[in-house]
């Protein structure tokens, strides 16, 4: 289906939804496949802006259409952030997106991912009802914490509109140490070594192309140099400097280090299944490998979607589940983990099967 419904209020979003069969909402589509399914498409790009913003409980409520980093640039005034890292800022993804996918960059590590910020949504269910879940206060605590069921559903729940998050003070400095390894097994027993120790790392990830480790403290500046010095005389390294790091933050935060033209999957394990993983694909041909949060994510760049059934089949054997974010290929790749709970929401929330399922 090629029409596109363009909604410019809440009333228009409920009566696309009701006079339409089989739809599903879209942003920017910075990850373009999780929204390639045969439906109409519903365009949130009139539904955008920030409802409310309250720097005092450190929460803000803003529409699905909006652009994240509109959303940074409100916050980065009051001095604060959301601490998850929200990616792809420069393509314009939107708030609505950001839950959809729930992708989250390198502050998962210490802070934990979007799924811990989102207090409420407002949404579209698949009978065309404007409901709300969740509230606006960070000490809400009534009923089932259904708000969380969204982040990562892909729109298959029903139609996001509107969002209440709770954010952060921004530290006042960041510093990045790049810490050296000689094999994949090096670099693994750095990530849980540093991972266990009392520093309370801000990130913690293997950059693609590479054999080092990059690790980002955050606070005050005395601080941070002595935490570099303690983790320094514990690895060899070096302290990055502040135009080359964040150089290294904004390319694996926006993808700049995958193939253009070709496949983005997204990687789900355990940093001891990080060695098995990379002993696995890199014989593919010119395979790329990020390692994030803490060896708990793999982003992989494949050249073109020849390469997709190796990749599937190499993550299947590993017992692990991938989901193809850009390029041609099935939505979810290796061993799908479905869940009885999945289901029971999908069909409470969309008992007409109004939007496509989680196995498009």
């Amino acid at each position: 289906m090629s029409e596109v419904l363009h909604p410019g209020t809440l009333d228009e979003l409920v009566d696309a939804v009701r006079s339409t069969q089989r739809l599903l909402a879209v942003g920017a589509e910075t990850k373009p496949r999780l929204s390639s399914v045969d439906a109409t498409k519903l365009s949130m790009e009139g539904l955008r802006g920030i409802v409310e913003y309250d720097p005092g409980e450190f929460t803000f409520t803003a529409l699905a259409g909006t652009a994240v980093r509109e959303i940074v640039a409100a916050l980065a005034e009051r001095g604060q952030y959301m601490p998850f890292d929200p990616m792809l800022l420069d393509a314009s993804s939107t708030l609505g997106g950001v839950v959809a996918s729930g992708l989250s960059g390198p502050g998962r590590f210490r802070f934990g991912g979007i799924r811990d910020f989102i207090l409420g949504v407002r949404f579209v269910d698949g009978d065309g009802r404007l409901l709300r879940l969740g509230g606006k206060v960070v000490k809400n605590a009534a009923g089932f914490d259904l708000p969380k069921f969204f982040v990562g559903s892909l729109g298959r729940f029903g139609v996001l509109a509107e969002m209440t998050l709770k954010v952060f003070p921004r530290p006042s400095s960041t510093l990045t140490l790049r810490l050296d390894a000689n094999s994949i097994e090096a670099a693994t027993s750095i990530l849980l070594g540093a991972a266990g120790r009392r520093w309370e790392l801000d990130a913690l990830e293997i950059p693609p192309g590479e054999l080092r480790v990059a690790l980002r403290l955050a606070g005050p500046p005395p601080a941070l140099q002595s935490i570099a010095s303690e983790i320094l005389s514990q690895w060899d390294g070096q302290i990055m400097a502040r135009d080359d790091s964040m150089a290294l933050w904004a390319s694996l935060g926006e993808f700049a280090w995958t193939h253009r033209d070709g496949v983005l999957a997204k990687v789900v394990l355990a940093p001891t299944q990080l060695a098995r993983l990379h002993h696995s694909l890199r014989t593919l041909e010119d395979i790329r490998i990020h390692v994030s949060a803490g060896g708990n994510v793999a982003f992989v760049s494949l050249a073109a979607s020849v390469f997709v059934p190796d990749l599937d089949a190499r993550l299947r054997d590993l017992g692990l589940s991938g989901m193809t974010l850009r390029g041609i290929g099935p939505l979810w790749l290796g061993h799908r983990r479905v869940t009885q709970i999945e289901g029971a929401v999908k069909e409470a929330l969309d008992p007409k099967n109004r939007f496509p399922s989680l196995d498009e």
